[in-house]
């Protein structure tokens, strides 16, 4: 118990700092607007008007693929959330730097306090998903049970990128140009606005799956949609028929988190001079 007490006392006032910053950036965020909070709903439903109306009405992408539209707006919404940690995270540091030449603190407190701003969006945007799912008649399955798993997945990824971000922006500001191009060519690179199966189509498609699906943000999103929407979606152990294989990029996200977080920590106790 005394131990208990201790590591309590310890992170105390880390605790109370991480509440207040989480507070005080949800309510500025939208400070201002007509529309307020309801804007964490609208971005991501106008990105899916709009991809749905080109890539599923128009183009046809995803003919064929049942419950498509629904697998399309949760790879949305958890993409959302991986660029709504890693963009914000990137300059969250340098945006507290008086808070950080005034405080001793963690400064770990205030990547997590951008982190769990996300998640809070996110489980708003999650509603927005139940809600389509339940319109368009997909079916429940146990397995859905296991989508917060993916999610946690996707956040670790997020959490040790912006974790590396944030300490590189310090220094670097070119760091925010370069990911932008890198956010892009990710985005089109994890299936999020098509099906892996017309990936699987292609010459050599199998092939190229596999690397595309290596990526743990990609992977997480197409579990999740395998494990929430349809189990008729492809994932990587679905096409590998290896386990190993599909634990790669879990791996991977635990070696992002873990370089995100020592190179943090390295560089963290010279934040104050240098932002």
């Amino acid at each position: 118990m005394a131990s208990f007490r201790k590591i309590k006392q310890r992170y105390r006032y880390s605790v109370i700092l991480l509440r207040e910053l989480v507070r005080t950036d949800f309510k500025l965020r939208y400070q201002g607007s007509v529309l307020g909070y309801l804007w964490s709903l609208l971005r991501p439903l106008f990105l899916f008007v709009i991809m749905y109306l080109v890539f599923v009405y128009f183009l046809r992408i995803g003919r064929g693929v049942p419950h498509w539209p629904v697998a399309l707006l949760l790879g949305i919404v958890m993409w959302s959330f991986f660029t709504e940690i890693t963009n914000q995270g990137l300059k969250a540091i340098v945006s507290k730097s008086s808070l950080i030449r005034q405080l001793n603190f963690p400064k770990y407190v205030i990547l997590l306090a951008v982190s769990f701003s996300a998640l809070i969006n996110l489980c708003i945007n999650l509603v927005v998903v139940a809600v389509f799912m339940y319109f368009n008649q997909v079916p429940l399955s146990w397995t859905i049970l296991l989508t917060p798993v993916f999610i946690l997945e996707l956040y670790l990824v997020a959490l040790g990128v912006a974790f590396i971000l944030s300490t590189w922006y310090v220094k670097f500001r070119d760091i925010n140009f370069v990911w932008e191009i890198v956010v892009q060519a990710m985005f089109y690179g994890s299936a999020i606005m098509f099906p892996v199966s017309k990936v699987l189509e292609l010459q050599h498609g199998e092939t190229l799956s596999k690397i595309m699906l290596m990526n743990p943000v990609a992977q997480s999103i197409q579990d999740a949609r395998y494990m929430a929407v349809s189990h008729d979606l492809p994932t990587l152990y679905s096409i590998s028929g290896s386990l190993r294989l599909a634990l790669v990029p879990v791996l991977l996200a635990f070696i992002i988190l873990g370089i995100g977080a020592y190179v943090f920590r390295k560089n963290s106790p010279y934040f104050a001079e240098n932002v």
